[in-house]
């Protein structure tokens, strides 16, 4: 377990300091580039906190495990499609393996809640790991169960087969670094600051830092 948790904060350290590289040439993929799909609650927020870690070269919001095809965010946010707010994340293996980021994934969510994530209730909001293949399947599960080990209290966080992923609407890609003004209950806000208000209001940091502590890789400077 100490192992563990000196891996993790290793990585979480180091993801701290290094920003995640730009990919160049749109959503276009190397060949030897990971994909990992996980959900964690709001997409908007998993996305921000995979593109600090080093070697991930791009975290995509969308939408997976359900049976609507191309859904808009309306759709998946009133319920009924089954689908999941996901978040596909690309890296280089040699940099930081798919073990490394479910490490990080397990604690930068509640893994624990089965009805969605901090203020955001209901079936998009899940958390789930899918995964392509039997191999994956194993490191999913292996990354599961060290999570519940450490937490000691049962993950209910799903492993799913992976299934077609409907990339999300513009607006809602890279929404915390975005400068546009968006009206929040705080009155008019930068989309970044409306963004941290929201992460700050929806209790989602406070949970996992109360779930975590030490461990939590993205919580923010204190």
């Amino acid at each position: 377990m100490n192992s563990l948790k000196s891996c993790v904060k290793t990585i979480a350290l180091v993801g701290a300091i290094a920003a995640g590289m730009a990919l160049t040439g749109g959503k276009a993929r190397a060949q030897d580039q990971g994909v990992l799909t996980v959900a964690g609650g709001c997409f908007w927020c998993v996305e921000a906190d995979f593109e600090k870690v080093q070697g991930v070269s791009e975290a995509v919001s969308g939408y997976t495990g359900g049976t609507t095809e191309n859904p808009t965010y309306r759709e998946v946010s009133r319920g009924g499609t089954g689908h999941y707010e996901a978040v596909e994340i690309m890296y280089d293996p040699s940099v930081v393996d798919r073990r490394q980021l479910l490490d990080l994934f397990f604690r930068s969510i509640d893994p624990t809640d089965a009805g969605g994530q901090f203020c955001d209730r209901g079936e998009s909001y899940r958390t789930a790991v899918f995964v392509g293949s039997e191999e994956e399947r194993q490191v999913a599960e292996a990354a599961k169960a060290a999570a519940e080990e450490e937490l000691g209290q049962e993950i209910v966080t799903p492993i799913l087969d992976l299934q077609p992923f409907y990339i999300a609407e513009d607006k809602h890609q890279d929404y915390y670094k975005g400068s546009n003004l968006i009206l929040t209950r705080g009155g008019p806000k930068r989309q970044s600051e409306a963004y941290d208000f929201y992460r700050e209001g929806c209790g989602r940091d406070a949970r996992i830092e109360e779930l975590w502590g030490s461990d939590a890789p993205f919580l923010p400077a204190s």
